[in-house]
């Protein structure tokens, strides 16, 4: 594997941190890429897929604990906050998607999306004033103190507003991109995040760099068949759809193995937001998580 400068990259064990498990890159000049291949063999074929291996753990810094292959944020950490605050959104299965001009209404907003059953709310950084309502739904919503629905922040592009969205009270993250730095940033901190995917290769690179979920973004084109296919050959990824969600495909994203389902306008209407239309909204909300357990039900 040639680098741009002429070197070639190759593999070697690295024992200066005390870590026999952790791989570095080295360049190499002109020497060849060491056949350490090890658990994948040591066939020509075999080899590219233990480079990108090697690749993968030496630049995201993985954790020698967990298989970075299958295994995402929760690895095998038990329930801890993160693993705690997927299981509530997973319980409900919606997300709502608050994107808007005016937050005003947040309060009464958050509480009617409850009331109909969700259990996780996304404000989104595009909202003006977004940071500022993390912090006031988090002292005037009691579910969101108590555990029994989770508060996050979206559309986060960097480690930057990553950071200032969970200083503001954040319990999750979604971005609509894979951004590694702030993928990181979120588990060092134990706060789960659902970065933003859409091909295979990027959807398990989410995972494997730490993704409690990933948010597989736009799924308008893509539809609940593309879930069936990633899942096959992918059967450990939590996958949740976003863009283009509606009751007609809700359902049928879950019965293809969608563990959530993020739904932005279909479910927050500007209409219902500007007029506080509180009870069409938790109304609104009702059908989504009934359609959610219909489809985990079989029905």
């Amino acid at each position: 594997m040639a680098a741009a400068n002429g070197n070639t990259f190759y593999p070697r064990r690295n024992t200066e941190n005390g870590n026999g498990g952790q791989h570095g890159l080295v360049f190499g000049g002109q020497r060849r890429l060491i056949r350490e291949w090890r658990a994948y063999g040591d066939s020509k074929e075999r080899a590219p897929i233990y480079l990108q291996f090697v690749c993968q753990r030496s630049f995201l810094h993985y954790n020698d604990s967990r298989d970075p292959l299958t295994e995402g944020a929760a690895g095998n950490r038990g329930m801890d906050l993160s693993s705690k605050t997927v299981r509530t959104i997973e319980q409900g299965g919606v997300v709502p998607v608050v994107r808007l001009p005016d937050l005003a209404g947040a309060v009464g907003l958050a509480k009617a999306l409850l009331n109909g059953g969700v259990t996780a709310v996304e404000l989104t950084m595009t909202s003006p004033g977004a940071l500022e309502a993390l912090g006031l739904l988090r002292k005037r919503v009691p579910a969101f103190a108590t555990g029994d629905a989770a508060l996050g922040m979206g559309s986060v592009l960097n480690r930057k507003m990553a950071e200032a969205a969970i200083r503001s009270g954040a319990q999750f993250v979604v971005a609509p991109t894979l951004d590694i730095p702030t993928v990181r940033c979120c588990v060092e901190q134990d706060i789960p995040v659902m970065p933003g995917a859409f091909t295979p290769t990027e959807i398990q690179t989410a995972w494997a760099a730490g993704a409690a979920v990933v948010k597989v973004f736009p799924a308008t084109r893509l539809g609940p068949g593309y879930f069936k296919d990633i899942l096959a050959p992918l059967p450990h990824l939590k996958l949740m759809p976003t863009g283009g969600v509606g009751l007609e495909n809700a359902g049928a994203f879950v019965r293809a193995g969608a563990v959530a389902i993020g739904v932005g306008s279909a479910l927050v209407r500007k209409d219902w937001v500007e007029e506080g239309d509180w009870r069409s909204l938790a109304e609104q909300a009702g059908r989504f998580v009934n359609a959610v357990q219909e489809a985990r039900a079989g029905e």
